[in-house]
């Protein structure tokens, strides 16, 4: 396969990703619609100058142009049969999506901590970040020195670094989807 063809099909996969019509990213990059076209048969090789011009109407760099994998390598989509449960008590399941995937900078967490469970009274700690909704139920939350009970539609968000703890002091399950950066687990 030859640069040209190589350069014509990372503009179009690119362009798709990002949902554009060639219309439309010739409309942005002030070229006509025929070069996006050309370019993308390999019928025409762009100079640096017309390729830059291009990306920025995305936008995107060259070199990202010519670095980022578009192509995942891991599987994106999960049933919940493929996310494993990773509690450490038989009160608290917490299942993680997209646990196999390499390289994870975000870890996504399914929860459900049972009537009168709780995280231990260790309070927790870790660095990064952390944030998550509750679905349904209810769940006591103490982050430092503050306490709160969060009901369904309810979320949170605060650095990991300081202790914190949940406790479901209500009468039935409850579910929270979060997520805490860098992964943990």
């Amino acid at each position: 396969m030859k640069i040209d063809e190589d350069i014509g099909k990372r503009l179009q996969l690119v362009r798709k990703i990002y949902g554009l019509t060639q219309r439309e990213l010739s409309r942005r990059a002030g070229v006509t619609n025929g070069a996006i076209s050309l370019i993308e048969q390999g019928r025409v090789s762009p100079s640096i100058s017309s390729l830059k011009k291009i990306l920025d109407a995305i936008p995107m760099s060259i070199s990202d142009f010519f670095t980022i994998d578009l192509v995942a390598s891991d599987s994106i989509f999960f049933s919940a049969q493929e996310m494993p449960d990773i509690s450490l008590d038989k009160k608290i399941m917490m299942c993680l999506l997209g646990g196999s995937t390499k390289g994870r900078a975000i870890q996504i967490l399914h929860e459900y901590y049972q009537p009168g469970s709780d995280t231990g009274e260790t309070m927790l700690r870790h660095h990064g970040e952390e944030g998550g909704i509750v679905i349904k139920g209810s769940i006591e939350i103490t982050v430092g020195d503050k306490k709160k009970v969060l009901n369904a539609g309810d979320g949170y968000y605060f650095s990991s670094q300081i202790p914190h703890r949940f406790n479901n002091i209500g009468e039935e399950v409850c579910e929270i989807i979060s997520a805490n950066s860098p992964p943990t687990f």
